[in-house]
């Protein structure tokens, strides 16, 4: 969005310097003409602003390769072999669909519990298999991305990895966090976003819906509304979080992929039922 003048050009020198993997680059205008990009690198324009996740879409359909690497523009890779790091978990394991980095501040080296995938985040350095995704830096097979349906390009901003690690995992695939494979991301909070509340409690509702057993809708719903007024104490910050809720229930979430029970079981077997 031409918002990132300083991180956007350490971005991409630090991507363009990755060794031992071919790379086919995109940068994508979300609702303007990309500016700073090197030379070299192909552009798609688009109209108006779709949201974080539709845009990964546009951008993995102007690429080839087997393998999609989603890089937030204010991230950057420490070292030249990040990505083939990356690549060999996936060429290792046929079975696995995509591999989570570590993301770590520069300045700090602290890892935000919401970076660790997984429920049990006290240990950023224990690596294992994982259920969902901190989006902004992660490498997923092409094939399981496209048999997945890609990113839900709807939900504009948050939870799009939930929704998607989830459809990887319901036809088959699995994650790996691999902590020992650090990218660097500066300790931002979500809720600098005017929308943040609102979004994040509309579409973690649109995940529950789209992929559970209806069984289990109930007791997902329920674990969330009860951890919601159980964190928040700003009025302002739970009435938004309340009105995305009822949003969630109303609006049309798009299309649902229900889950079989034994992505449940899988799921739950590898440390994270479907209803937390």
């Amino acid at each position: 969005m031409n918002d990132r003048p300083t991180e956007f050009p350490r971005a991409m020198a630090s991507l363009l310097a990755q060794e031992g993997i071919d790379l086919d680059v995109v940068v994508v205008g979300n609702g303007c003409a990309p500016q700073q990009v090197p030379s070299g690198v192909r552009t798609v324009e688009l109209a108006e602003n779709v949201g974080i996740p539709e845009g990964r879409n546009v951008g993995a359909a102007n690429v080839k390769g087997d393998l999609l690497f989603f890089f937030d523009n204010d991230a950057h890779l420490p070292r030249t072999d990040v990505l083939a790091r990356l690549a060999a978990e996936l060429h290792k394991d046929t079975q696995l669909a995509y591999a989570q980095p570590r993301i770590a501040d520069p300045d700090t080296g602290v890892t935000l519990r919401r970076w660790v995938p997984r429920l049990k985040a006290s240990d950023p350095t224990r690596p294992g298999i994982v259920t969902v995704m901190a989006e902004g830096v992660v490498m997923i097979r092409r094939d399981a991305f496209e048999a997945a349906g890609g990113w839900p390009g709807h939900f504009f901003l948050f939870h799009e990895g939930i929704d998607l690690s989830w459809r990887l995992w319901d036809h088959g695939g699995t994650g790996r966090y691999v902590p020992d494979i650090v990218v660097h991301h500066p300790a931002t909070d979500p809720a600098r976003h005017d929308r943040f509340y609102r979004l994040n409690a509309r579409n973690r509702v649109w995940v529950a819906r789209r992929n559970l057993p209806r069984l289990l809708l109930p007791l997902n719903l329920a674990t969330f509304a009860l951890l919601t007024v159980w964190r928040f104490r700003d009025r302002t910050a739970l009435k938004s979080t309340l009105a995305g809720f009822r949003e969630g229930l109303r609006s049309d979430c798009g299309k649902r992929t229900r889950m079989s029970w034994t992505t449940v079981a899988r799921l739950t077997l590898a440390g994270r039922p479907p209803i937390l």
